[in-house]
């Protein structure tokens, strides 16, 4: 089997990429070539921006797969694009969506692939259900054969996956761990979250690649575990040795005073409750179980950071905006007191 990933070296793509060729399929990433080193071992690179259509197109003139799969779309600009470009040399063609594209606030805590699709707080979301439409538009008119899948919050050894932090990343937050400072948590920490692994996402997406059951189909990817921010942030702390000191902060409030996008990132996704229903899934793929509970999981990711210095990026303007919203608490909390 033959397939091209569009990315492929990101969180999800890169341990799809590893089971791939685990399972001998031959592999081609399209990407600009910018790091080559994290490239796996075995897999043929085609070094292009998709961007460049023109250039794309002769690069793959010659060339058919049994899969395409393009991890970095957003727009349906960019998947009318694709659909010129693979439309003839494809037998199935992948979208990543995302589960930030369910109803905004939920009409029902239990999400499946029938739950509404409406997210009045992200453009993101928008735009992904945009992207969505017009697949399953062609799909209806001229048979080109999608699948959709929509990941939910998929954490690799990269990066610490957390609700509040900074532009550069989750580091800081550890860091303030480490350090013994206090660590926002969006609301009261009770809603219900789900964190899949990226190995265990890449089970199930492999096994939907070639999977005729799957065309026309979309098909959500995630973890049958379901965790409270709370419990998420404590087992944080327990990996990393010290002890969690959790301030809670309404995400309302964090989005008014926050020059980052809370609104779409909290209020449009993680200040809600979410718990999967993967029975399609299962169904499709009969074989996948998300095996890698997240106390699992989240060791060996502190245990790979705290390895590679380079992935503990700071954040300094992020660490006083703490600071400043934190200490704005206690003074309302004082000022109330006093009054």
């Amino acid at each position: 089997m033959k397939a091209l990933l569009i990315g492929g070296t990101g969180t999800i793509s890169t341990a799809i990429s590893n089971l791939l060729l685990e399972k001998g399929w031959e592999l081609y990433l399209l990407n600009r070539g910018s790091i080559n080193h994290e490239l796996p071992v075995g897999a043929k690179e085609i070094t292009a921006d998709i961007h460049d259509e023109a250039l794309v197109s002769k690069l793959i003139d010659s060339m058919s797969f049994d899969v395409v799969a393009d991890f970095i779309a957003f727009s349906p600009t960019q998947l009318e694009r694709d659909y010129r470009l693979f439309k003839d040399k494809t037998k199935q063609f992948i979208f990543i969506s995302s589960a930030s594209i369910y109803q905004k606030p939920l009409s029902n805590y239990l999400i499946t692939e029938g739950t509404l699709l409406a997210n009045p707080y992200w453009e993101y979301s928008r735009n992904k259900i945009a992207c969505e439409e017009y697949l399953m538009k062609i799909y209806r008119e001229h048979g080109f054969p999608v699948t959709i899948i929509r990941p939910s919050h998929t954490y690799s050894n990269r990066s610490i996956p957390l609700a509040v932090q900074g532009s550069l990343g989750s580091w800081q937050v550890a860091k303030r761990m480490l350090e013994g400072k206090p660590v926002i948590i969006h609301g009261d920490g009770s809603s219900l979250w789900t964190m899949t692994h990226s190995r265990d996402f890449a089970k199930g997406f492999v096994g939907l690649m070639g999977n005729i059951h799957a065309i026309g189909e979309a098909v959500q990817i995630t973890s049958d575990e379901s965790l409270t921010w709370n419990q998420i942030y404590q087992i944080i702390a327990d990996a990393l040795g010290v002890r969690l000191n959790a301030v809670h902060i309404a995400s309302e409030f964090l989005d008014a005073c926050s020059p980052l996008d809370y609104r779409g990132s909290l209020i449009g996704d993680k200040a809600n409750t979410v718990v999967f229903d993967n029975t399609k899934l299962k169904r499709l793929v009969p074989a996948f179980t998300a095996s890698i509970r997240f106390d699992q999981g989240i060791k060996e990711t502190i245990h790979w950071i705290l390895e590679h210095p380079e992935y503990q990026i700071e954040d300094p303007d992020f660490d006083k905006w703490c600071d400043k919203v934190i200490a704005a608490r206690e003074k309302a909390i004082q000022s109330i007191l006093n009054a």
